[in-house]
């Protein structure tokens, strides 16, 4: 598969309310950095921060989209990442701003897998934990789209699906979210 039909999503939109701050802040742009070098490095072409809560400077080689209906959740910018994708794009790779441990071996690892199935669909997992990155095939963008509501991103999509392959991870990193300093 070429880098140039693969886009990283870094979902980095929110305001961070249990945290303190907007998470693209966070240890001073640090977790910016790791998620955009962790989509670059694990084999995405284009990589496109969402931002919202905060509207920052983003490290290259990723490019700003800002999703003006953030305070919406997740979904919007989810949405926001979709439609700021060219049409030559064949995968996307979600992952948020606020799973630091999430690295370029991990993007890889479940980008490969979404690419060798028949459904074009992959997700990692951290034990019996489902997580990040995800990675949806184009074909299934217009459902994913129909399914967004809420602070749900992707996620009621992919649980309606059975065809979702599960990428162990757990050995790359712990995946979990941080919500509190």
């Amino acid at each position: 598969m070429q880098a140039s039909s693969v886009a990283g999503v870094l979902l980095a939109a929110g305001a961070g309310t249990r945290y303190g701050l907007p998470k693209v802040l966070a240890e001073d742009g640090g977790w910016l950095r790791l998620g955009v070098s962790a989509l670059a490095d694990g084999g995405c072409g284009d990589v496109v921060v969402v931002l919202g809560a905060a509207v920052v400077d983003v490290p290259p080689p990723a490019r700003s989209v800002v999703a003006v209906n953030w305070a919406d959740g997740m979904s919007a910018s989810v949405r926001a990442g979709l439609l700021a994708l060219a049409e030559s794009i064949e995968f996307v790779v979600l992952t948020t701003v606020d799973t630091p441990d999430v690295g370029a071996a991990s993007v890889r690892r479940v980008l490969a897998a979404a690419a060798a199935s028949e459904s074009g669909l992959a997700r990692a997992r951290y034990g019996e934990r489902p997580g990040h990155p995800v990675v949806i095939a184009r074909r299934h963008w217009p459902q994913l789209l129909d399914a967004l509501t809420g602070d749900d991103g992707a996620g009621p999509f992919l649980r309606s699906r059975d065809d979702v392959i599960a990428v162990d991870c757990a050995d790359l990193g712990s995946g979990l979210d941080v919500d509190e300093r």
